[in-house]
Formats: C-alpha cells, structure tokens, sequence
C-alpha cells in the first residue's frame, strides 16, 4: 500500500477509534451497557488498526512517522490500556449481569471518555498544528487532554475531588509553558541581523533577516542590484526578428461553443488571450494595458526563464498594472517549447476567470511545417464546472489526412491535475514543460497526469483510418481527429488505462549534473497544512516548514550555486510546485531515481506522502516566487523567496498571491 494510501487509513482509523471511544463513554454513562460493550470493541480494534497504520507508515519509510510514535501513540496507548484495565472487565460484568448502573460509575466513564480525548489529540495536532511536531506543542496537547480528564471527573462525579484544584494548576501551568515554547521563532533560521540596503521595502527587510543559506555559506555583496535591473535585450539573437505584441486586460462576458456565457478577467476580450509565437533567437516584445481589472495585472512566462524584471510579479519584480496604465516586457525566445503566460496578481481569481494564455516558441533550426500538418496548442481550463480546450466546450474536429504530422500542445491552466488519453493511434510524449525528451518511446493505452501549470507534447502520425481522441479526466472529449475519409467517433473507454509513469520513460542520457553533487546549498520544504502566523494574523494556512507566506524564511543563494531541494508533502493534498526562472532536474521521488530520459521540469505534482529530490543550477540572478501552483494554496500561504546574494527590491513588497 502506497504512503498516500496509509496516511488516509492512518487518519480514518485515527478518527474511528476517537468516534468509538466518546460513544462507548456516552452509552455507558447513559446506562446502555451492550451499545458501550459494542463500541468499546470497536475502539479498541481501531487502536489497533491505528497501530498497525503506523508501523506500515513506518515501513514506507514516511518522514513523518516519529512525530506520531512519539506523541499520538503514546497517547492513544496509555489512555487505552487503562480504559480497557479500568472499563472493560465492569462493562462485561454489566452485560452478562444486565445491571446498568455500574456502566455509569466514573470509573467506568472517565477512562473511555479519555481515550476517546487521547484518540482525537492524534488527528488535531496532525491537522490543526500541523508541521513541525515540537516538545511545545507536545506539552500543550498532553496537557489538553490531561486538563479534559480532569474536569469530566468532576463532572461525573458531581462532587469535589481531593487535590482537582492542584492537579488543574499544574496542568494549567504545563499548557502555558508550550504555549510559551510554541511562539518562540524557531532557531534553524539564519538571520543576518544587518540594516536592509538603501532602496529597499519592508519585505527586503524579511529577506535580510530570515534567511535560509541552506547550509551554505552567505557572503558580504556590497552595494546591491536592484531586481528591475535585470531587464531582457534590446535585440534579437543574429538572424532573429522582433516579435512585437499588445495585449490589454478587460473584463468581459465571452460565449462558448455550447452558447455557454461567462463573465471573464480576459486579453484582448478573449480567452484564452492571443497566442504569443516566435522562434528561437527572437526578441519578444509585449505591452500589456489595463483597461479595468480592478486588482490590477501582470505577465508572467511561466516556465520560461526571463531575466528577472521581467517576471511579473507584483510587489516583487514589478508593481501591478493598474487600469489605465501600462508595461512592456522584453525578452530573447532562447528555449523552444511549450509554455504559457498568466497574470500574477491576485493571480487565483485572475487566472480562474482568464487572464491566461499560450506562449510557443519553434526550434530555429526547425523546417516550416508542411501546409497539411496540424500542430495545436491546447490550454485545458475549467470555467464553472465545464472543461474547456481553447476556447471551445465541445470537441474540437479536425480532417486530417493518413500520414499528416500531428503534434497536441498540451497546458494545464487549472490548479488541479488533468488525466489526459489519446485513443486510435500510437504516440510520442515528445516533450515535458517544454524540454524534449531523450528517445521517447511509443505509448498506447496509456493515462497520461499533467500538474497544473505542467505541460506536454504529444506528437504522432495521422492513421489512414478510424479517429484519434484526446479526452480529459476520461470524459471529456477534448479533440477529435479523422481522415478524410474517415468516420467519426468518440473511441474506445479510456478510465481503465494505466498511468504512465514518467521516471522510466525513455532512455537516459549525460546531464550537466547528477544526484552525487556536490552540491553547494540544499533546501527542504515541508508542505503541510495547520494553523500559522502569517504577516501577524493567526490562520488556518497551506504551510512550508511550518509557516505560512510572507513568514517563511527566504532561500538564499549565489550566482553559479549548486542548489538540491527536497519537497516533502506531509498533508493529503496534491502540490504541483513551481520555482520561477529556472527548470529543475529530478534527482528521485521517494528514494527513486529516474531510469529514463532525464526531465527538466519547472512543475512537479507532490502527491501526498511523496518525496521529491531535484536540483538546478542558480544561474539566473533576481528574486524568485518558490511557490504551490494550485493557486488557491499559494493565496493561503504556500509560496515563498529564493533571492540571489545582493539583489534587493524596490517595490512595496506585498504580493498577493
């Protein structure tokens, strides 16, 4: 069983047993002895359920599993021997007797009913308090519970207990000292204690003192860059030409296909907004206006490794556009490839309702493609419920003729992962977030899971009969393709197939660098979910290392730095993570290392449970959103910094998501 599969086992289980418990607790104190027999049973084969999930955690070699031998068990285990040593043999007794009476006594009560506390402290700490597990927040819950117990004895008693008033001061006084414990800033942060340079803003502030070097060495710069000096040429590579577009933020109401309005955030009143081409050694030039999106936007190239002021991150890199303003941003089209762009402002709601669209760029080298060929970029959106490729809610069909070439451009623009199938043809996944594989091979029933923000390239040649389909999530029928002659059809079922595991696809080949290093900095984040302090408000946020944005401690690293992160998803929701200007190299997920092509990604899905290894080299000096591309995750919290040495801000820091 997989470790996202023990985790939810681990918490039903966990919320079972604590279920089990309370009612045994409550029927006994309502004189109901078989119903508190009944479910006395039951709570104790969850505590051992319980026990079991966490020794196959365990055996999954899950990062977390301490936290739960130390704490939740212990716990659990205490609280349900003695229920069981205290309750059991007297709840039997008033079965087989059918004396109701005695199942009420507190001696009987008390223990269940604490278990049933000690159960629920598990699940609470895991969910509420969420990552990291200190001696702190130990003390707090034990004395919690401790302090629970204490006060139903009282209550069903009904009469004072000798030294209650001690026993609930000391547990009192144990509660404030992890209290105490808890709001201490944690001590792995590295701080630099030095005044922010001039020129800077209150988040340049944070990145001086909350750092995290990684394990590497920080190094006095001097005077710094500021980041909207980073700006892309003036000229395009020799024998490259200037791409100029204009793109102008509105709100609109657009139909679909189906007749389907929507009141959309839009490009040039359309969505997806204009597709952004150009080949290889281009300059691209875009000026982007607001017309009346209220919260103002930006344009950021997502996965394309712009200079860093021309990111488009608001409060960052740049202010936002606000309406009746402008920005032009200009960038060389180094990397060919599949990509997209996107606002960055307020950028959940903004790319939900359409501030999106495709950025391609060919190979210079690459022929003109012949008249008959089909290539289609396909960003894949949902708009209230309805699952959208392009612009059309009903099956794109196209004639192509037996022998055409056909690459499908695929762009998740949702915050979620798309399963996507092709039926009736065998294919090539020939390119991942706009690097190309090293000698794909050919795919057939296959499922294919693209992270949100992700991209692939499909290419294949067009059959001489029947139809190719490419559906989404295995019901939506997203492009149709025939022959000329050719019928159409909607394919066979797809939901059977299996997902294609990409860390054995294709065959390897050399990278610049490998798993061995050495590397100069490494990184872990912890994604988790609990309750956070962020920018002084307490909330329930999507969590890194146990705080939520702008309170994570900023990645710092130098110009030419070899830099290994470690992602770890603690929590039962998937992450697709995003670094800005740069692609990443996987070195292993969960302890494997790739066995095929090797994949540059600029987004991974960290499903629950999973570990993520990857590396990249810091050559692309600026300051960087580290961030959860489920936007709605990034919006409560789950994004961060990575600053190269010297570079400062002059903006007022305050991006929102």
């Amino acid at each position: 069983m997989t470790a996202d599969r023990l985790m939810v086992l681990d918490l039903l289980t966990s919320v079972a047993a604590a279920a089990a418990w309370l009612g045994a607790g409550a029927t006994a104190a309502a004189r109901r002895p078989r119903a508190a027999a009944a479910l006395f049973v039951a709570a104790v084969l969850a505590s051992l359920t319980r026990i079991w999930s966490v020794v196959a955690l365990a055996g999954a070699g899950w990062w977390f599993v301490q936290e739960k031998v130390t704490l939740a068990l212990p716990l659990l285990l205490i609280a349900s021997v003695a229920a069981t040593a205290l309750a059991g043999p007297r709840l039997v007794a008033a079965v087989r007797t059918r004396a109701a009476a005695p199942t009420a006594a507190p001696v009987v009560v008390v223990p269940l009913l604490a278990a049933g506390y000690a159960a629920v402290a598990g699940p609470v700490h895991a969910l509420l308090l969420g990552y990291p597990a200190t001696w702190s927040t130990g003390l707090v819950v034990t004395a919690v519970v401790a302090f629970a117990v204490l006060v139903t004895w009282r209550v069903i008693a009904a009469a004072p207990v000798p030294g209650l008033r001690v026993a609930v001061a000391a547990v009192t006084a144990i509660a404030l000292v992890g209290v105490g414990l808890a709001v201490v800033p944690p001590t792995e942060t590295t701080t630099t204690g030095d005044a922010a340079p001039a020129g800077s803003t209150a988040l340049m502030a944070q990145h001086r003192t909350a750092q995290d070097t990684g394990h590497g060495v920080g190094h006095d710069t001097g005077q710094g860059r500021p980041v909207d000096g980073f700006r892309g040429p003036d000229t395009p590579a020799p024998g490259g030409a200037v791409r100029r577009f204009e793109l102008t933020a509105r709100t609109a109401t657009i139909t679909l296909a189906s007749g389907k309005r929507v009141e959309a955030w839009t490009f040039d009143g359309q969505v997806p907004g204009p597709a952004i081409t150009a080949a290889q050694g281009d300059l691209i030039e875009v000026r982007l206006r607001n017309a009346d999106v209220s919260y103002g936007v930006t344009l950021h190239w997502h996965g394309y490794d712009v200079p860093a002021g021309e990111d488009g991150v608001p409060g960052l890199t740049q202010d936002a556009v606000m309406p009746g303003q402008e920005f032009t941003y200009r960038f060389r089209a180094d990397q060919a490839g599949t990509y997209w762009y996107h606002t960055h402002e307020v950028s959940d709601e903004g790319v939900r309702k359409g501030l999106y669209g495709t950025l391609v760029v060919a190979p210079r080298s690459a022929a003109p493609a012949a008249p008959e060929d089909v290539d289609l970029a396909l960003p894949v959106h949902t708009f209230t419920g309805t699952v959208v490729f392009g612009d059309q809610d009903r099956p794109i069909v196209r004639q192509a003729p037996p022998g055409t070439s056909v690459r499908l451009r695929l762009i998740n623009t949702d915050n979620t992962p798309h399963r996507f199938t092709l039926s009736g043809v065998p294919y090539r996944l020939v390119a991942v977030d706009g690097d190309d594989l090293h000698e794909p091979g050919e795919l057939a029933r296959v499922g294919l899971r693209l992270p949100a923000g992700g991209r692939y390239d499909l290419a294949f040649t067009m059959p001489a009969t029947g139809a190719v389909v490419l559906r989404a999530d295995d019901r939506v029928v997203g492009v149709r393709l025939t022959p000329v002659d050719g019928a159409a059809g909607d394919g066979e079922d797809t939901s059977g197939w299996p997902e294609l595991d990409l860390l054995g696809y294709g065959t390897p080949a050399p990278t610049a660098f490998t798993a061995a290093g050495p590397f100069d900095r490494r990184f872990t984040l912890v994604l988790d979910r609990g309750v956070s302090l962020a920018g002084g408000r307490p909330m329930y946020a999507h969590t890194v290392n146990g705080h939520a944005f702008p309170d994570i401690p900023t990645q710092l690293v130098a110009d030419g730095d070899l830099i290994k992160l470690t992602v770890v998803n603690r929590g039962l929701e998937t992450h697709p993570w995003h670094l800005h200007g740069h692609r990443v190299l996987v070195l292993s997920r969960d302890g494997r290392a790739p066995t095929g092509t090797p994949l540059w990604l600029d987004t991974f899905d960290v499903r629950p449970g999973e570990v993520w290894e990857v590396a990249f080299r810091a050559a692309n000096p600026g300051l960087w959103m580290n961030h959860c591309h489920n936007l709605s995750h990034a919006d409560m919290g789950m994004m961060l910094h990575l600053a190269y040495e010297g570079v400062t801000t002059p903006f007022h820091g305050a991006h929102s998501g």
